[in-house]
């Protein structure tokens, strides 16, 4: 009963919660829950996205079963939203595989800056958490990691990634159900610009995060338009540079 009081403390009044859980290492459960809760704001820009990238998908003539498995399977927002356009102009398999691994490279970076967190976990565990590791998850995953020092801290990461994962097969589902009936002047797209943005903000509390963001930023929208979505890498590299040089001045 102590153990549950405190899981429900923490999860609606986190402020007391986390007060009480410096007193104990809280239990494999309820750092689910915590991971669970902490994602379920940033759905509000997921679930519009994989409506756009289902609609998306039955314009270029991709059936409801592929679209799916493709949500299924790749799990990868940006990837998916390329490879749908390419699938549209029948563009050639190995076209499209070179292009999803360029998009998909920022997760190395992802990969390289949470291994330290999980380099003690078994072979399973990783291979479920590489496969949960997404844009989304990792920002409040990461932010987790870096305040808490945990041994089971590893089932924050799963519920972050379940709450991610769940909403987006069910978004791409909603979507392949409603078709064409969304109007197109909605914009939803860019409630996931919305989302990063409110992701970034809170993460910047010194010099060297405010020039890794707007170094990264400005990059970005110079680079908006190179093909294959290269202009993301690069500005992430940009950033990484522009904090190694912010750090050592």
């Amino acid at each position: 009963m102590y153990e549950l009081s405190i899981i429900i403390t923490q999860l609606f009044w986190p402020e007391k919660g986390y007060t009480v859980m410096n007193r104990v290492e809280s239990s494999s459960f309820s750092e689910f829950l915590f991971g669970f809760r902490d994602e379920l704001p940033i759905l509000v820009g997921v679930i519009p996205f994989g409506l756009i990238f289902a609609i998306l998908a039955q314009q270029a003539n991709i059936s409801a079963v592929e679209a799916q498995a493709m949500s299924l399977i790749v799990f990868a927002g940006s990837s998916q939203f390329m490879l749908v356009q390419l699938a549209g102009i029948n563009a050639p398999i190995p076209v499209m595989v070179v292009t999803g691994f360029i998009i998909n490279l920022r997760h190395l970076l992802y990969s390289a800056s949470i291994a330290p967190y999980t380099r003690k976990l078994s072979y399973p565990w990783k291979l479920i958490l590489s496969y949960l590791l997404t844009d989304e998850a990792y920002a409040v995953t990461i932010a987790y990691f870096q305040k808490n020092n945990k041994s089971n801290m590893h089932w924050y990461y799963l519920g972050a990634g379940l709450a991610l994962w769940g909403s987006w097969q069910l978004s791409t589902w909603f979507g392949l159900l409603l078709g064409a009936q969304i109007p197109s002047n909605w914009s939803l797209d860019f409630s996931l610009a919305l989302t990063f943005i409110a992701l970034v903000v809170p993460m910047i509390k010194d010099r060297p995060s405010l020039f890794v963001a707007l170094s990264a930023g400005f990059v970005a929208i110079i680079t908006a338009n190179f093909p294959y979505k290269l202009g993301l890498l690069i500005a992430a590299l940009a950033g990484i540079l522009v904090g190694l040089w912010s750090e050592k001045n």
